[in-house]
């Protein structure tokens, strides 16, 4: 399953993508503010929250499944000494949590993209951000969100038809060689259509793109990033 937006009727995905991306700002910079147990407790609630108004459940979650062994590995990593006592529970404890913390970040991030179309995202980072820097930035992030996919299904296409021909059979260096070739070309394949495509179109920095307004049902995203920016600026004071 890859993640991307998904047309629904959901609250998130009536709200002005900037509310939402505030509310993304916020609840990373809180995370990092409170690190405790008690406090991660209660952002794993407003993480679950925020998928679930965004439409979504733990089943979008599927796709960071690459990143969630590298959060696990981690504490075990970082509790491993050479020497005795040759683990430290403080240090994996630490780490654990760290993780966990992405984790989180994660989950609200899901939210975001299951609930916003590729042009309002754009539309909202060049609003943010004036002038040429701002319209760079709007195409990288429409581009990101468009291709990413498309890669990841590259990808995935190449590992099948590997096994299709006997590859499962080979040592694992050279599965990822094989995989990772096919993955490369056909990434620049992609690069070369696009280019043309962009060409044939007469590309344009500044494209009409939709109109973004906050509106009343934006005041309870706002209130909640205000309110996770309060809890961490109170926590660093």
């Amino acid at each position: 399953m890859t993640l991307s937006y998904v047309p629904d009727d959901a609250f998130a995905h009536r709200l002005d993508p900037r509310s939402k991306l505030l509310v993304q700002v916020a609840f990373a910079v809180v995370a990092y503010a409170y690190t405790a147990p008690r406090g991660l407790a209660v952002l794993t609630l407003v993480a679950a929250g925020c998928l679930a108004l965004a439409g979504g459940g733990p089943r979008d979650l599927w796709a960071y499944r690459f990143a969630l062994p590298f959060l696990l590995v981690a504490p075990l990593v970082a509790g491993a000494t050479p020497g005795d006592p040759w683990f430290d529970l403080g240090d994996a404890a630490a780490t654990g949590l760290a993780s966990y913390r992405v984790l989180l970040i994660l989950v609200v991030a899901a939210a975001y993209v299951r609930s916003t179309p590729v042009r309002e995202s754009r539309a909202a980072v060049q609003r943010t951000v004036p002038g040429k820097p701002g319209q760079f930035l709007g195409v990288g992030v429409a581009l990101v969100f468009r291709f990413l996919p498309l890669l990841k299904r590259d990808l995935l296409s190449a590992r099948e038809a590997m096994r299709a021909r006997g590859g499962g059979e080979r040592p694992l260096r050279d599965r990822m060689r094989i995989v990772a070739v096919a993955g490369i070309n056909r990434a620049f394949g992609r690069a070369d259509r696009l280019g043309t495509a962009l060409v044939a179109r007469c590309f344009a920095w500044n494209p009409t793109l939709p109109r973004l307004a906050f509106r009343r049902v934006d005041a309870p995203a706002l209130a909640l990033a205000a309110a996770l920016l309060a809890a961490a600026l109170l926590r660093v004071a």
